[in-house]
């Protein structure tokens, strides 16, 4: 896809050597074909995709006045990046603006701009390949027509930032799209592929790359038929432009939203329904209104917080390219088919990769193929997709794909001994630059690395469960690993779409000794006679997404236990003993999610909580949330994290920190450093010496 659209913006003379022809901008290019019509070409200096920033913004608003001079027969609005039309706004220009009047200045100086573009006198018609996003959908929607090409790719991410549409998005939206199908796209903030926005109404038409030219002639000269309303949606948009339908659906969205975001942790939702509710009958008010409310948002803890995790992600992002320093890994071998070998397997046969998987027991790896056949057709729906992922999942009950892989994960229980004797029975057979990795989750590297003749190859992969939802793994390296050993680990981990976050080899390394206390002191609380209802609803409360008992299920007792037991034995301070209940579970094969019960019942795959249980008391978050925080920072003061953002960054996507709080760092910055270490410190008085503050607080100044 990427090389065809290369070679039609090169025939136009618009490709990436137009030069000074194309105009004298550095983010746009614009030019007239033999037809009449113009191109205006989104070309972004210095970047890989295309993103609205305020340089890029004046840039256009000059070619539209450059349009304007001489109309032509029609105007395409398209992009150079192969990756995709507009990924959304430049969100690094939204970092620690706290002047609300300041920004909706400068929001309604954009809306200028893209008005411009509506009022265009020619048919506008916006090509969209790869992804519109955010400020790049709203762009698109302010042309006459839109083509998506191929499997393109629509939506609205904003109010995973704490914000809402900004540009004129949500009346343009719902100008063309069935009003609660609309806001649902905008509250969900979920994308849609070609096929399902033009059902939407948000495209006119989809073709693939090679009849572009022909459906662009085609709208321009009105051969193209703009998507109208069907008779249900004319008749819901009559209904809901009376009040008080509106409003009664209005409630019934904050109902929704509220089971998944409340409004005093995350603004967002019920600003744009306040937005709907208010203006859903005068879109031309609702664009008037708009500015002011995304001013309001992005000022807010919430939306500052929220940018700053997007940030954290994307930094997270960049490691994995390697750009050519290492040798790609095509082969995969996984040794171990139980819940995390298996689904690792999994997922990475579905990202593409050859995937050979070991086990000595025929029913694990027939167990571990049944779930990657159950879990396929949720990621994709496309039965061809499902087909090709189970054929490069080869089960391997003899070992034999180690020979030929670039890369070989471990991922077997934590024990030391069977993990030094599977490494002996592997390492002879790997090819001379492969890479070993092992997915323990607390044992230090330097002691899986004796007896290995290459143990300068060995890495760290640690994944986190569920596989398929958490992208975080935590790349684990030390003085022992080879850089470039570790080079192909981070490339694998783009390949398969997660993010590395960079720790040394330590006890739990970092997200697990951080998330240890947490579990322990809530199986602690659940011995003093608290319900477990209360003590999740406590972290909930808090705003972490799951509490620490049902966290504990989800994660498998067994596992949490064989952690905090290994941690015990290597830390240099008190750590709370497993109460003997929760082994007597493990024991008894309560396990958690996985066997179907644990400290919770699990049904269809979520815990059944008593619906009515006793309010946590005030104290119960500190003692939940505080030795967390503690935690971190013992780890950043011994090096295990490399910065304050590799922490917070781990801690958001790999143990479910509460986004909008920006990580436990962060947090822990906003709420006063000195403040939390005295609550720690009354605490330790109180309970004991787990609760001691670490030296590392000192690191937050």
């Amino acid at each position: 896809m990427s090389g065809e659209i290369i070679e039609a913006l090169e025939r136009m003379e618009l490709g990436p050597d137009a030069g000074a022809a194309g105009g004298p901008w550095r983010h746009w290019r614009l030019s007239r074909d033999e037809e009449g019509l113009a191109w205006l070409v989104a070309d972004c200096a210095d970047a890989v995709v295309n993103t609205l920033s305020g340089a890029v913004l004046e840039e256009l608003d000059q070619a539209l006045a450059r349009i304007e001079q001489d109309a032509p027969k029609g105007v395409v609005l398209r992009s150079a990046k192969p990756a995709g039309f507009f990924a959304g706004a430049d969100v690094s220009e939204f970092v620690g603006r706290r002047d609300a009047g300041e920004v909706e200045a400068r929001l309604r100086r954009a809306h200028a701009v893209v008005d411009r573009l509506e009022r265009l006198a020619a048919p506008t018609v916006a090509v969209i390949h790869g992804h519109a996003l955010g400020g790049g959908l709203e762009l698109a929607l302010a042309c006459r027509y839109r083509i998506a090409v191929g499997d393109a790719e629509l939506g609205f991410p904003e109010i995973r930032l704490g914000l809402h549409p900004g540009l004129g998005g949500v009346a343009r939206t719902l100008a063309r799209v069935e009003p609660l199908q609309a806001m649902e796209l905008m509250l969900k903030g979920k994308s849609a592929r070609a096929r399902k926005a033009k059902a939407l109404g948000l495209v006119d038409a989809v073709t693939e790359e090679r009849h572009v030219r022909a459906a662009v002639s085609a709208a321009v000269a009105g051969g193209l038929r703009a998507s109208k309303a069907d008779l249900k949606t004319r008749i819901q948009e009559r209904v809901l432009s009376a009040a008080p339908a509106r409003r009664l659906a209005a409630d019934r969205m904050r109902a929704a939203a509220d089971k998944q975001a409340p409004h005093e942790h995350y603004p967002a939702p019920y600003a744009l329904i306040d937005l709907w509710e208010k203006h859903g009958d005068d879109l031309a008010a609702l664009r008037r209104a708009e500015p002011a409310s995304f001013a309001r948002l992005l000022v807010t803890d919430t939306a500052q917080n929220l940018i700053g995790v997007f940030l954290l992600h994307e930094k997270l992002k960049r490691l994995t390219r390697t750009e050519g320093a290492a040798r790609p890994v095509r082969r995969l071998h996984v040794v171990g088919a139980g819940t995390m070998g298996g689904d690792i397997a999994a997922w990475a046969a579905w990202r593409g990769l050859r995937t050979t998987l070991a086990d000595p027991e025929p029913r694990a790896i027939a167990a571990a193929v049944k779930r990657a056949a159950e879990l396929y057709p949720k990621l994709g729906r496309d039965m061809a997709k499902t087909r090709d992922a189970l054929d490069r999942l080869i089960p391997d009950l003899k070992g034999l794909g180690a020979g030929q892989a670039d890369l070989v994960i471990e991922a077997v229980p934590e024990k030391l001994d069977l993990k030094r004797r599977i490494y002996a029975e592997i390492e002879p057979r790997l090819r001379p630059h492969a890479v070993l990795a092992t997915n323990t989750s607390s044992i230090p590297l330097e002691d899986l690395r004796a007896g290995l003749q290459r143990p300068d190859r060995l890495v760290g992969v640690h994944f986190f469960n569920p596989v398929s939802r958490m992208e975080l793994v935590e790349l684990v390296g030390d003085g022992g690993a080879d850089g470039e050993a570790l080079a192909v680990a981070r490339g694998f981990l783009g390949v398969i779409g997660r993010l590395p976050a960079p720790v040394t080899s330590a006890p739990g390394f970092l997200v697990n000794r951080a998330l240890t206390p947490y579990m322990l002191e809530a199986l602690l609380l659940m011995q003093e006679g608290h319900a477990k209802e209360t003590i999740d609803a406590a972290a909930e409360r808090f705003g972490m997404p799951m509490g620490p008992v049902a966290l504990a299920d989800q994660v498998g007792l067994d596992v949490c236990i064989a952690v905090a037991d290994s941690l015990r034995e290597r830390l240099d301070r008190p750590l709370l003993e497993v109460p003997e209940s929760a082994r007597a579970r493990v024991r008894a094969g309560a396990l958690g999610r996985k066997s179907g019960r644990g400290l919770y019942v699990w049904k269809d795959g979520e815990p059944v909580k008593a619906k009515d249980f006793p309010a946590p008391p005030p104290e119960m978050v500190d003692r939940l949330i505080l030795p967390m925080i503690d935690a971190c920072l013992e780890c950043l003061r011994k090096g295990v994290a490399p910065d304050e953002d590799v922490v917070d960054a781990a801690m958001v996507f790999g143990a479910g920190f509460a986004p909008f709080r920006g990580g436990p760092l962060r947090y822990a910055r906003a709420a006063g450093p000195e403040q939390l270490r005295a609550r720690l410190e009354a605490l330790a008085e109180r309970e004991g010496e787990r609760f001691r503050p670490d030296p590392g607080w000192a690191c937050l100044g």
